[in-house]
């Protein structure tokens, strides 16, 4: 895709070592990766020590979209399971009821955000926001993540278009990004490399994401706004080059 070309470039393949970007074609030429190997994303959390892992997402380079839940690697090259939730942070708790009527009240009065237009950023960057979904099942044998569940994502779509900036205010350690963006994203689930992103709509939602929060950020007067727009895209595996936030900036654009 050459709207990717100037700006985005997948990290592949991610090691649990410190963060790098790996080479790759020069910016006007997409580096798409050419392996027919399904490589896992590890998602780091954003600290020091960067070699923790807290979700796993996995970049299909093929376009083939026809995975198995199982496979036939060891149990040993399982992903990861996500970091605990940090510590005081907001924390959003909805149920069937809120769910099914569109109910964004618990969101709002979690966070103190009852007008996207007035929200500061700043205290949110620092506490982080996390959701507790408590979803019950009409089929208690229903195995399908909540992701999969077209009601809950619905509900994630509406909050998304309220505050399309909130991917950069989530607990990013705690797999709250991961989580965000399956609810958003195409994608299948697989037991060795978890969430698996259709690979087009994860470089869509990704550059659409960054164009908004790069923007919000300078807004407020976040310090460092490039730098916690690129930590985000990392986080799901992309780089972002100074090429976009160049344009973004020659172009501004007043965020919601």
């Amino acid at each position: 895709m050459l709207i990717m070309a100037t700006a985005v470039k997948p990290l592949l393949p991610l090691s649990r070592s410190p963060l790098r970007i790996l080479p790759s074609s020069p910016p006007w030429i997409p580096s798409r990766p050419t392996s027919n190997s399904w490589p896992s994303l590890p998602i780091p959390r954003l600290s020091e020590q960067r070699a923790d892992v807290s979700a796993s997402v996995a970049f299909n380079p093929s376009g083939n979209f026809d995975l198995s839940l199982y496979d036939d690697e060891e149990d040993s090259s399982r992903v990861a399971p996500p970091m605990p939730p940090t510590e005081g942070r907001f924390e959003v708790v909805i149920d069937n009821d809120v769910i099914r009527s569109l109910d964004l009240s618990p969101f709002q009065v979690a966070t103190g955000i009852t007008s996207p237009l007035s929200a500061e950023p700043k205290e949110y960057l620092e506490r982080t926001i996390g959701f507790t979904i408590n979803y019950t099942r009409e089929d208690p044998g229903d195995l399908r993540e909540l992701s999969e569940f077209p009601d809950v994502r619905l509900w994630f779509l509406r909050l998304d278009a309220t505050c399309p900036w909130l991917p950069v205010l989530l607990d990013w350690r705690a797999g709250e990004l991961a989580r965000y963006a399956a609810m958003l994203v195409p994608h299948q689930m697989n037991m060795r490399m978890g969430v698996v992103f259709n690979p087009e709509a994860l470089e869509l939602f990704i550059m659409s994401k960054v164009m908004v929060v790069y923007t919000w950020l300078k807004k407020h007067d976040v310090s460092k706004p490039r730098l916690k727009t690129s930590d985000m895209a990392r986080m799901l595996g992309f780089g972002i080059g100074d090429e976009l936030f160049d344009l973004i900036d020659q172009h501004p654009l007043d965020p919601s």
